[in-house]
């Protein structure tokens, strides 16, 4: 596996490959890699000839408040994870390399980032939305892989990509959890052993508002209250927001009918985590 750390050096690399008539795919990540991010490295090894993982703390979509000082970080695991499930290049750029002095343009996708994590993170999305159109310009990939977790952070990669005419295919990957539901996350190494096992409740709740929905429920407000009176019972530091929105638009919705993505934050300790499930209505009720 080949490591870059300079734009320059990977872009021409990249190029020659590309010349030759190979695909790339690309697995953007901020780090300390686990077994989600190693599901999409085999998607993407599988999809295409080449597999760029990049690995960058992206210092635009942390506040001030947030956790970019002390976020995880293991480049030496990194590394071997990588190369371990098919990886060929890994990007690993400095702040400085990405970000040069006098760096001054941002890409900001409207609507889709306002509410949900956009509306308690403001500025997220536009870090998010930059570092990522970046890196699609630095990678040059056919195809970039990125996780259903982050839902809303996919659906606004999707439209950005879209928007901008970027000629890459943006493929979706499903959560990867551990064996109790927890959905994994490189955050979850920041939970006390009482708040991780506490955590479970992200995924309990989910389950319950997708079995009342097989079992013909259709009111977003009874599910929602019926889901936040099971997260209060493992008493998190903050309920963030629990949301059922269409899974195109991810607006909300009152009369669940469609494509729906139930979706939630919650803080245990210092620790916000996210967690979501798609429910096709449509397809129940075919």
């Amino acid at each position: 596996m080949k490591i870059f750390e300079h734009i320059s050096d990977i872009k021409e690399y990249i190029s020659f490959q590309k010349v030759k008539g190979k695909t790339v795919g690309l697995v953007p990540t901020m780090g300390y890699l686990h077994e989600g991010h190693a599901s999409l490295i085999d998607r993407s090894a599988a999809d295409n000839d080449i597999t760029v993982v990049s690995v960058f703390v992206n210092p635009t979509q942390f506040a001030p408040n947030e956790d970019f000082a002390s976020y995880p970080r293991d480049l030496a695991a990194d590394i071997a994870l990588a190369e371990a499930h098919g990886a060929d290049i890994m990007f690993t750029p400095s702040a400085e390399e990405m970000y040069p002095q006098g760096y001054n343009t941002y890409v900001d996708v409207e609507e889709l980032t306002q509410g949900l994590c956009g509306k308690a993170r403001p500025t997220h999305f536009r870090g998010v939305t930059t570092v990522v159109c970046k890196l699609f310009n630095i990678a040059m990939p056919n195809r970039a892989y990125f996780g259903q977790k982050d839902a809303q952070q996919l659906a606004v990669i999707t439209r950005m990509t879209r928007d901008l005419d970027m000629d890459i295919t943006i493929v979706p990957c499903p959560i990867i959890r551990e064996t109790d539901g927890l959905a994994k996350s490189s955050r979850n190494v920041y939970l006390s052993p009482d708040e991780r096992s506490r955590a479970v409740v992200l995924h309990k709740s989910l389950c319950m508002a997708s079995e009342m929905i097989a079992n013909g429920e259709r009111g977003a407000q009874v599910i929602r209250d019926a889901m936040i009176h099971t997260l209060e019972s493992a008493a998190p530091t903050l309920i963030d927001y629990v949301e059922i929105v269409s899974a195109d638009t991810l607006t909300p919705i009152a009369a669940l009918a469609e494509r729906v993505l139930i979706t939630l934050a919650v803080k245990f300790g210092n620790t916000r985590l996210i967690d979501n499930v798609i429910v096709d209505i449509q397809y129940l009720e075919e």
